[in-house]
């Protein structure tokens, strides 16, 4: 008997099983498409058909002809992907794994702030939940919030949710002024910038990369502010040969291949335990879990019907934005 109790399938796999070989041949049977986020472990990332950020991620769902996808990120990630293929079986292998910053934004309590600011375009970060999409104008990701912000009219009033360290960056790089909801994500809140200080005087010559999720000291000290998608680029472009990367220690494995004569130095967290930062619900994707996954087709993400139909309108518009700008094909 197949139980999903844990939040994910908890079935025992046969001995001597070669989960590699056998996911690939149950995607191929199933007409499945493996989509990982660039936090992933490196040998979930390394399976995937499909790699990226939370923008690319969603491009990929709403274009996807696959009968199953299944998304190896966090359960908001599930969550888009359905919205945008209501017609596709949405599967996450761990639905334990959540996101600090989305769990910062209840949906009962950002309907209660936007309603008390009425008169306001509600920007929400695609890290929420779709019953806070539902109350969102447009959504966005840090590939394109600087951009879609600048899209609007100088004085428009917005709402900008729920990570306050990028909602100031954007303020501070568009001169806008949004109200902005109080909320952050753990793993971006934690780089120490002594630590990071620290490592620039013992790699005099590297370059620090800087994600807009961390506080604005960190940011202060970077050589490059960007989305995970844009750090990378930078990173494979740039005549440098070393880099401090403070985002998600997982990107490191897609800079590295793709630069493997280069040097990337995760930035340390300020508690001193470990070298690098990681996102523990990123890590919960192993590939015991995507192999039962693929499997049984559990867990399957499901979105109530109505706040689907709420919140697919400001991603939608996000994508249609973005296209307008140049930003996406």
């Amino acid at each position: 008997m197949i139980s999903v109790e844990k939040g994910y399938v908890d079935a025992l796999i046969p001995e001597g099983t070669d989960l590699r070989s056998e996911i690939l041949r149950l995607k191929r049977e199933k007409n499945a498409v493996i989509m990982a986020h660039y936090y992933q472990r490196p040998e979930i990332q390394d399976i995937a058909d499909e790699i990226g950020d939370s923008l690319a991620l969603a491009q990929m769902a709403a274009r996807s002809d696959a009968a199953i996808i299944v998304l190896c990120g966090v359960h908001f990630m599930g969550e888009t992907a359905k919205i945008l293929c209501p017609d596709k079986k949405v599967i996450v292998p761990d639905m334990n794994a959540g996101c600090s910053l989305a769990d910062s934004c209840p949906a009962p309590d950002f309907a209660k702030f936007v309603a008390e600011h009425p008169g306001h375009t509600v920007i929400s970060y695609v890290n929420t939940s779709a019953a806070v999409k539902a109350h969102t104008d447009i959504v966005v990701t840090s590939s394109n919030a600087k951009q879609i912000v600048e899209s609007l009219p100088a004085d428009e009033k917005i709402i900008f949710g729920p990570d306050r360290n990028l909602g100031n960056y954007i303020n501070s790089v568009t001169g806008r002024n949004m109200l902005l909801w109080d909320g952050a994500c753990h793993v971006h809140e934690q780089f120490s910038i002594e630590k990071i200080l620290q490592l620039k005087k013992l790699h005099g010559d590297a370059q620090v990369l800087v994600h807009p999720e961390c506080r604005k000291p960190v940011q202060m000290v970077a050589d490059k502010v960007g989305s995970t998608q844009a750090l990378l680029n930078y990173a494979v472009a740039a005549d440098c040969s070393t880099f401090i990367v403070a985002t998600e220690s997982g990107i490191l494995h897609e800079m590295q291949k793709r630069c493997p004569h280069k040097t990337f130095i995760p930035a340390p967290p300020e508690d001193g335990k470990c070298s690098c930062n990681e996102c523990a619900f990123m890590k919960m994707v192993t590939l015991e879990k995507l192999y039962n996954s693929l499997r049984y087709e559990l867990p399957e993400i499901t979105v109530d019907e109505a706040v689907a139909e709420k919140a697919v309108k400001p991603i939608r518009r996000m994508l249609d934005i973005s296209r307008n700008l140049g930003l996406i094909k």
